[in-house]
């Protein structure tokens, strides 16, 4: 008995598919139908979620110095936009003098060994000294080597370039002042410090990040993370912003039981700040083409869902599967085509009218 009652359903539903309703136009006027074309999607909208706008690791920097001292001069503040290389404040550090002579006695005791080197390699080729002696003054002069490149290295940390390191073994021109450069170009984020306060060693002076690449965080309810995937698109009511998420993270929050989805912003955003939160949707890449229409163009026979496709003659009726629905709108896929003019308006009347023609409901 089971078996017949399915075999018929499945007959009543190919034959609700494949009849024809013949209608005429002054038909479909009467009857209240309002046609409409097909709207195509290629994203299915999965839910809205909070997100916060995030810098990149490798765009965020915190700006310190390495030797302590006292804050002579800024020269930037919150907002900024610097470029890299970019003096933003000025220390008078005596360590900084200190190590500028220490650089300057190491090119002289360098100078002196090289003396000592020449002369001593003429001697051994001449046979006036020992090996021993000869390895000696080599090694001698290879020590003095690494003073001179570790004092070069250490200025050069501090934000000496090499023609400054080279001027300043020429001319001996030392001072006190110590220059803390931007390492990067982008926006003073944050000051930490200011005029005649002292700054200690690897203290904290400026944050500076990079705002051309900006991330956006969310974290989602792990009851619903499965019902997102990497490449899914986000988008922002009222911003003109793309964004995909790359990433979804392998634990849960123990306090909000929700995990962390992170997705890259395409190309610049205007009026997008770093820390801002938004209310963002996330949109599922879907392979098959995707269509959205109103509540009303579907009607429902047995369990299967079926939209008017109007013809030459009048109606024919096609089976859709919804994928996703709210109060007033659907997303369905099928055999359809964009090209496609549906019934918007008015499909009950031709559901009725399509299970007379067919006998059965």
């Amino acid at each position: 008995m089971k078996k017949l009652l399915m075999i018929s359903l499945v007959l009543i539903s190919f034959s609700i598919q494949a009849t024809a309703i013949k209608l005429t136009a002054e038909q479909v006027q009467n009857l209240g139908i309002e046609l409409g074309k097909l709207q195509s999607m290629t994203e299915l909208p999965l839910f809205d979620a909070p997100a916060q706008v995030t810098i990149p690791p490798k765009s965020d920097y915190i700006v310190s110095t390495l030797y302590a001292g006292l804050i002579q001069q800024i020269k930037v503040t919150v907002g900024d936009r610097v470029n890299k290389g970019q003096v933003l404040t000025i220390i008078n550090s005596p360590e900084v003098l200190k190590l500028q002579q220490q650089h300057l006695k190491s090119v002289n005791d360098l100078q002196l060994s090289r003396a000592e080197l020449l002369r001593d390699k003429k001697l051994f080729n001449e046979g006036v000294i020992s090996d021993r002696r000869w390895l000696k003054t080599k090694m001698n002069h290879q020590v003095y080597q690494s003073y001179v490149d570790e004092t070069g290295q250490l200025l050069s940390a501090i934000g000496f370039s090499k023609r400054q390191i080279k001027n300043l073994e020429k001319k001996h021109n030392i001072s006190s002042q110590l220059k803390i450069i931007a390492p990067i170009s982008g926006v003073v984020l944050d000051r930490k410090v200011k005029a005649g306060q002292r700054a200690d060693a690897l203290s904290p002076l400026f944050r500076v990040a990079d705002l051309s690449q900006l991330w956006l965080d969310m974290h989602i309810p792990q009851q619903r993370i499965h019902e997102v995937n990497i490449g899914d698109r986000i988008t922002v009511l009222g911003i003109n912003l793309n964004a995909k998420i790359f990433l979804l993270g392998q634990n849960v929050d123990q306090q909000t039981q929700t995990v962390l989805a992170r997705a890259a912003i395409e190309g610049k955003v205007k009026n997008l700040r770093a820390g801002q939160v938004l209310s963002v949707k996330i949109n599922k890449m879907h392979d098959e083409l995707m269509f959205q229409i109103p509540s009303t163009a579907l009607v429902k026979s047995k369990g299967i869902s079926y939209v008017f496709i109007r013809t030459v003659s009048g109606f024919t009726a096609q089976a859709v599967t919804v994928l996703s629905k709210n109060a007033q709108k659907l997303i369905i896929s099928g055999k359809l085509k964009e090209t496609d003019v549906i019934a918007l308006r008015g499909a009950m009347a031709l559901k009725a009218n399509l299970l007379g023609l067919g006998g059965a409901e």
